[in-house]
C-alpha cells in the first residue's frame, strides 16, 4: 500500500519508518551492494531493502523485498535475523524532512549473476570484499556497520 506523497511526507517528517534489509553473501563471503538511485544514501553503495507495508507481516515483507531487490523468491525461513537497528538521515525523497528507520537485518546467502538483478532502486551492483566494504567511504556507514562484528 503507497500513500499520496502529501500523506507520506506527514508520515516521515513524524514518525519512524519500518524496514528490512537485506544482507546478501555469496559463497565467497562478498556482500551484494547497490548503488542508490533515491534519497536518503542517493549514489552511495547500500545494501538491498526496503519498507514494510501497512498491514504487511514482516515474512511476507521479506519475501516481496527479494523479489523486487534480488528478483527471486526468497523466504524469511532462508534468513539469519541479525537484529534491529537504527538508521537516523538527514534527508529523504522529501525537501526539509529527515528519515528515521527501525530496521531488520536478515542475512541471506546466494550465488547470483549482477546482471540479472532489478534496477528501480539501485543503478548498479556490485560484489564487495567485507574488508574493502568496511574500508570504503562509498559505501554508506550503515551498511558498513553490517559488516563490523
Amino acid at each position: 500500500m503507497f500513500l499520496p506523497d502529501d500523506t507520506f511526507r506527514t508520515v516521515v517528517d513524524s514518525t519512524p519508518l519500518v524496514s528490512i534489509d537485506l544482507i546478501v553473501k555469496n559463497s565467497e563471503g562478498q556482500v551484494l551492494l547497490g548503488k542508490r538511485n533515491n534519497k536518503p544514501a542517493k549514489d552511495f553503495w547500500f545494501v538491498p531493502g526496503g519498507r514494510i507495508q501497512k498491514n504487511e507481516t514482516m515474512s511476507d515483507a521479506f519475501t516481496r523485498l527479494c523479489k523486487e531487490e534480488l528478483g527471486l523468491e526468497k523466504r524469511i525461513s532462508d534468513a539469519v535475523f541479525l537484529g534491529p537497528y537504527e538508521h537516523f538521515y538527514n534527508d529523504s525523497i522529501f525537501d526539509n524532512v529527515s528519515t528515521h528507520y527501525v530496521v531488520l537485518g536478515y542475512q541471506i546467502t546466494l550465488d547470483r549473476s549482477l546482471g540479472k538483478l532489478p534496477d528501480k532502486q539501485h543503478c548498479d551492483y556490485k560484489w564487495m570484499n567485507v574488508e574493502e566494504a568496511v574500508c570504503s567511504e562509498s559505501v554508506y556507514k550503515y551498511s558498513r556497520d553490517y559488516f563490523i562484528n
